[in-house]
């Protein structure tokens, strides 16, 4: 039988072009209808929320596609630069509600989803937080791109899909307790997996030399063991503007999952080895690295992060211009997101010089013209230093190119501070000693052309302080950029009762534009305008009260009490424990008659990291106290403090609205900026607290009738610094002592003697880096003024109102703008559909 010939016709459509999808309520039904039967197979019977959740998301889901593939033709199409945020946490919470807000179809998806009977409440709440970050980096970084999509910026974010979170935290006897945080259990509707996208990153092996066949010399990096980056692509939809960016996550594949001769042999765990090891890539947010296995497996997710994103950006730059690199760098910018992912700036020389052929010369130019660095902390702990040893074993090939540029490195420091060995030993990416060790954000300093901190203290003390060589050699490298939340998920979703309010009083402009609130600060003045204020906030309080009751615990107050606020990490400079010690001062007071107090419900929450001790004794300590004041029938209606378990964004989203009062209070200089601070004040909660971090610049917008400052300042701390006293200060003030006195008599742990010793004695000791007792009488005070406000409450509200006024600044549009402006410096790009 004769071959048969088919000629293709030219086609009339393009594969992509299908029917615009409808944004009215009966384009949702009948797509919700079309998923929850026929892609589901679900029916009036299933009672699960879950599952009309899906549904709606995918019809939303498919709404945002026609928009993201108008946004990726349209940067494709301008060939704009582009700019890259690299971050190992994206704490991106649930994502249906704010992608429902961004394309403008709440209201009409709320009533679409009620004309079938069903709660959008109850959806949204049916989603998992996605558990990609630990605290306020993920969670910056994930208001980042937020704003870049909005301000219709061509960025794309990087990250790690995490098939565990951070964990699932809940309490025993007091006591946090770790679970898997399986984010991932029931899949995830908003990503899109692409295979085609993937990328091979390399382990272990060595290195050698060789010549090709050009008589060039070209190292190479051999025997390794290889590790499959396969993206997962999630849509990040800008505020009604067709704009949907990209955030693209890499879950780590064996190249081989199974061997099976290994398994015909009888080896069954050994045939899937390799599948295991590669999969612990992505398997963990922030492993224990208290062991060695723990550091490796660190160390193998931020290379795994660098290397994936990095070959991806080159991939597509050579699908367009071959290896003709001489515009990449003017038309590319990378956005390390604090010290984690600065392997980066090795591995793209690698890249660069090993797979492109370039010269080191070409190379080094490239990677300091492209990347930039946000540091995001004051502790010298808290960043990343690596054993060489460890470098050489897993990255042989990277460990030589950090040996070249260090050298290449201390030349220049050596013509600028000739015969100063000690300015060689403080600035040189290797620490000497007994191992020797690579410091990452001195590879970061040297690599990058920007470095910013993220509050206007936290980049002064960098300056003066932790990079003050580097500073002196490169002054113009240093720049600030203040932190701050996007105000759609955190103002308009969160709060859509005092949004409205907002919107009705001011126009809709602040959502894109938060300096508009600033036209609510005469309103505070309007005794109608402050009505409408109190109840909404009270009727936030109520929910907020409805949401313990049902989570967590009984409450004995109401909506009169002042909702006394402090939710994030639990850490020792964050100082929980300062507020323990003020609960307890409120407790003993009450104890001994004075009613005189307004009714506080002091309200806790926060993780601690597994393998931090002092932090999870503080944890147990929170509880404990809880368990002792709540059971008190004196304190009925007074006083109630509660830890809320498993503190995360959908949580945070119902807390900010309910806020009286934000603790801020950590000990001055140790805070790089903080978030939560910004989230709170811009739903009208005042700010109790330090001269720390982003409070000095809060304080600054609202004035200091607005917010109650206490504690030393960082100039006064660091002059105590070997000169500390806590017992003479303690021995001075009686309220402290009677606390003291009630923590080591066994008051609150009469069951369990000397459980709390370490805690006290760690406040009690002159090396105390947090000062806690030093600040603890001016925190008293301050409290106390804080009562004095709140019994008058048209005053209270008025400061309220002017909060929410004056958090303009605080907007990550402002960030990202400023961001563009002096680093990046992106074009804006119009998506039309």
């Amino acid at each position: 039988m004769p071959a048969r010939h088919f000629v293709l016709s030219q086609p009339k459509t393009t594969i992509t072009q299908l029917p615009e999808k409808g944004m009215q309520k009966q384009d949702i039904i009948d797509d919700f209808k079309e998923y929850y039967v026929h892609l589901l197979g679900r029916d009036e019977g299933c009672r699960s929320p879950f599952y009309a959740g899906e549904a709606l998301s995918l019809a939303i889901r498919d709404r945002l596609m026609e928009r993201w593939m108008a946004t990726h033709q349209t940067y494709k199409n301008n060939d704009c630069r582009r700019g890259y945020y690299l971050s190992m946490e994206f704490l991106m919470g649930r994502t249906l509600s704010n992608a429902m807000l961004n394309l403008g179809v709440t209201d009409t998806a709320t009533q679409a989803m009620y004309d079938l009977g069903l709660e959008i409440e109850e959806l949204i709440s049916s989603e998992h937080d996605a558990g990609l970050g630990n605290g306020g980096l993920g969670r910056l970084a994930a208001c980042f791109i937020d704003s870049c999509a909005t301000l219709q910026l061509p960025v794309i974010g990087y990250g790690l899909r995490y098939e565990y979170g951070m964990f699932t935290q809940t309490i025993v006897n007091g006591e946090q307790v770790e679970k898997p945080d399986h984010w991932l259990r029931h899949g995830n509707v908003w990503e899109i997996e692409r295979l085609e996208y993937s990328h091979c990153i390399k382990f272990g092996g060595h290195t050698e030399v060789q010549t090709d066949e050009k008589g060039w010399q070209r190292h190479c990096w051999i025997d390794t063991h290889n590790v499959l980056a396969v993206p997962f692509d999630t849509p990040i939809p800008g505020y009604k503007n067709n704009t949907v960016n990209t955030l693209r996550l890499w879950k780590a594949v064996a190249t081989e999952e199974f061997n099976f001769d290994e398994f015909n042999a009888g080896d069954y765990a050994e045939a899937v080895a390799a599948k295991i090891t590669a999969e612990n890539i992505t398997m963990v947010l922030y492993p224990n690295d208290a062991n060695e296995n723990g550091k490796e497996l660190r160390l193998r997710q931020q290379y795994f992060l660098a290397s994936a994103s990095l070959q991806d950006v080159l991939a597509r730059w050579s699908s367009v211009h071959g290896h003709d690199f001489s515009q990449f760098a003017a038309q590319n910018c990378f956005q390390l997101n604090d010290t984690h992912p600065s392997i980066a700036i090795a591995e793209l020389m690698r890249l660069l010089m090993d797979c492109h052929e370039l010269s080191w010369d070409a190379a080094w130019l490239i990677t300091q013209q492209t990347m930039a660095y946000t540091n995001h902390t004051l502790l010298p702990e808290a960043l990343e230093k690596w054993p060489v040893s460890l470098m050489q074993r897993l990255l042989p090939r990277l460990m030589e190119i950090i040996f070249e540029i260090n050298a290449r490195f201390l030349l220049e420091v050596a013509m600028r501070w000739p015969g100063d060995n000690a300015q060689l030993r403080r600035m040189s990416i290797i620490e000497e000693g007994g191992q020797q060790h690579v410091r990452m954000a001195h590879l970061a300093l040297v690599g990058c052309f920007s470095v910013n901190g993220v509050a206007q203290l936290h980049s002064q003390l960098l300056q003066q302080g932790l990079f003050k060589d580097f500073y002196t050699l490169w002054p113009n490298k240093f720049n600030n950029k203040t932190n701050g939340v996007t105000p759609r998920r955190w103002l308009a979703s969160c709060n859509p009762e005092l949004a409205a309010l907002i919107t009705d009083t001011i126009g809709a402009g602040w959502i894109t534009d938060l300096d508009e609130l600033k036209k609510l600060a005469p309103y505070a003045e309007n005794a109608e305008f402050r009505q409408h204020w109190r109840a909404i906030k009270q009727a936030a309080k109520q929910r907020l009260i409805d949401y313990k009751k049902q989570k967590h615990a009984q409450l004995n107050l109401g909506v009169d009490a002042i909702f006394d606020v402090q939710v994030k990490r639990i850490h020792e400079y964050k100082r929980q424990l300062l507020n323990v010690l003020h609960v307890i001062h409120l407790y003993n007071l009450i104890k001994k008659g004075d009613a005189n107090r307004v009714p506080r419900c002091v309200l806790i929450g926060g993780k601690a990291a597994p393998g931090y001790r002092m932090a999870k004794k503080t944890i147990k300590l929170i509880n404990n106290v809880s368990q002792i004041i709540n059971a008190d029938p004196d304190t009925n209606n007074k006083l109630s403090l509660l830890f809320l378990p498993d503190y995360r964004v959908s949580a945070m989203e119902k807390i900010c609205p309910g806020a009286d009062l934000s603790e801020q209070i950590s000990t001055a200089g140790k805070e790089a900026s903080g978030t939560g601070n910004m989230k709170l004040m811009m739903n009208g909660a005042i700010t109790i607290g330090t001269l720390d971090g982003a409070n000095i610049e809060i304080r600054e917008e609202v004035g200091d009738d607005n917010f109650f400052l206490f504690g030393l300042t960082e100039t006064q701390i660091e002059a105590q610094r070997g000169h500390y006293d806590p017992a003479a200060i303690i021995s001075q003030d009686h309220d402290l002592q009677q606390v003291l006195a009630l923590l080591e008599s066994g008051h609150f742990n009469p069951l369990e003697p000397g459980l709390f010793d370490d805690l006290l004695n760690s406040i009690k000791s002159p090396h105390d880096p947090w000062m806690t007792v030093a600040d603890f009488r001016s925190f008293v005070d301050a409290q106390l003024r804080v009562e004095e406000a709140y019994r008058d409450h048209e005053r209270w509200t008025k400061m309220s109102i002017l909060n929410c006024a004056h958090s303009g600044k605080f907007s990550t549009d402002r960030t990202i703008r400023e961001y563009n402006r002096d680093i990046w410096r992106l074009t804006p790009q119009n998506v039309v559909k």
